[in-house]
C-alpha cells in the first residue's frame, strides 16, 4: 500500500498502521458487513461462545465510539433498548439513544441512571439492566504498568456501574488489559456472578494487551 501523503508516510507509525489495516482481513470483513469498525467481531466473536445477547433486553455499551458494537446488538436485535457512550462524537444509529461525555462524570452518570431509572438502592436490590458493556480504554502512554493502571481506573468505574444497574442473571462483558491487578478485580467479580471468564477474542489483535472479562448471572 503505496502512502501519498507526506505528512502521514513521513511518520513510521502512521505507516505500519495504514499497512496493517490494508491487510487485516477483519477490516475487509466491516467494509464488506457495514460495520464502522473491525472492533465489530470482539463482541460478535464473546457473543457466540457465550450467547448472551437476545431481543428485547436493556443494554449499556460504554466506550461506543465509534459505534460498531451499539450497531450490531441493534441490527441483530431490534426489538432492545440500547443506551451508548463515550467522550467522542457518533454517527446516529437506529435505536440507539447515545450520550457524548466522560462516562467517570456525575453528569455523564445521571444521564445514564435516569435513562435506566436507577435509584438509590440497599444491598438486596438490583436495577433493571440485562447486559452492560464496555469497551473503554484510556488514551495509551506506551508505558506498559501505567496504561494497565489507566485502564484498571475503567474497568472499576464500569464495574461498579454495572454491580447498581444490572438486573438478576444480568451480563458484565468489560476490556481489561493483561496484568497484576486484574487478579484482585476478577476475584471481586467472581463473587458476584454465575461464571466469570477472561478470554481474547479472535479479532483482538494478537499484538494487542487487551483481553475481555465476561461475567455471566449477575447475582448481587
Amino acid at each position: 500500500m503505496k502512502i501519498t501523503n507526506k505528512k502521514i508516510a513521513a511518520k513510521k507509525s502512521s505507516v505500519a498502521w495504514l499497512q496493517r489495516q490494508a491487510s487485516d482481513p477483519y477490516v475487509a470483513r466491516a467494509n464488506k458487513d457495514g460495520y464502522r469498525a473491525r472492533a465489530a467481531y470482539k463482541l460478535i466473536e464473546i457473543n457466540e461462545k457465550f450467547n448472551f445477547l437476545r431481543n428485547g433486553q436493556v443494554v449499556v455499551d460504554l466506550g461506543a465510539a465509534p459505534g460498531s458494537w451499539s450497531q450490531y446488538i441493534a441490527r441483530e436485535f431490534p426489538r432492545s433498548k440500547i443506551f451508548a457512550m463515550d467522550l467522542l462524537e457518533i454517527k446516529p444509529i437506529p435505536n440507539v439513544e447515545f450520550y457524548q461525555g466522560d462516562f467517570t462524570t456525575d453528569e455523564a452518570l445521571k444521564w445514564l441512571e435516569e435513562k435506566l431509572n436507577i435509584q438509590e438502592q440497599n444491598a438486596a436490590e438490583y436495577g433493571n439492566t440485562d447486559v452492560v458493556v464496555s469497551d473503554m480504554a484510556p488514551n495509551t502512554t506506551g508505558h506498559q504498568k501505567t496504561d494497565h493502571l489507566r485502564q484498571m481506573v475503567l474497568l472499576e468505574y464500569a464495574w461498579d456501574f454495572a454491580k447498581r444497574a444490572l438486573k438478576p442473571g444480568g451480563t458484565f462483558v468489560a476490556k481489561s488489559f493483561t496484568g497484576g491487578t486484574t487478579n484482585e478485580l476478577l476475584k471481586e467479580i467472581k463473587q458476584h456472578f454465575e461464571s466469570v471468564h477472561h478470554i481474547k477474542p479472535p479479532a483482538s489483535r494478537k499484538d494487542s494487551v487487551e483481553m475481555f472479562i465476561v461475567a455471566l448471572g449477575y447475582k448481587s
